[in-house]
């Protein structure tokens, strides 16, 4: 079954992936070799953030809506690592138990 992507579904996954990014905070300390890899990550995030709304300006919908659960896997598997500080919001993220 195929399932449009329409202004209302970029909507809704823009706004969970904006949420998101407001959420995470960087938990390595400044001088842990892990806080690299969290900026990388929380980086790549936003970049693919930022396609997304250049991509459904352009109209390209389909991949706009790509590049926005990109952006929100980026954050998703960070906070799984414990690279991002989340306040244990498994609403928003897929924590480990």
């Amino acid at each position: 079954m195929s399932r449009e992507v329409t202004d209302a579904l970029l909507d809704h996954y823009f706004a969970l992936t904006d949420k998101a990014l407001a959420k995470v905070r960087i938990a390595p300390p400044r001088t842990g070799h892990l806080r690299k890899v969290a900026e990388d990550f929380l980086d790549m995030a936003k970049r693919y953030r930022g396609d997304a709304d250049h991509l459904r300006k352009k109209g390209e919908y389909a991949r706009a809506v790509g590049a926005v659960y990109y952006a929100h896997a980026w954050l998703d598997a960070g906070a799984r690592m414990g690279l991002f500080d989340v306040g244990g919001d498994s609403d928003l993220f897929t924590l480990a138990e």
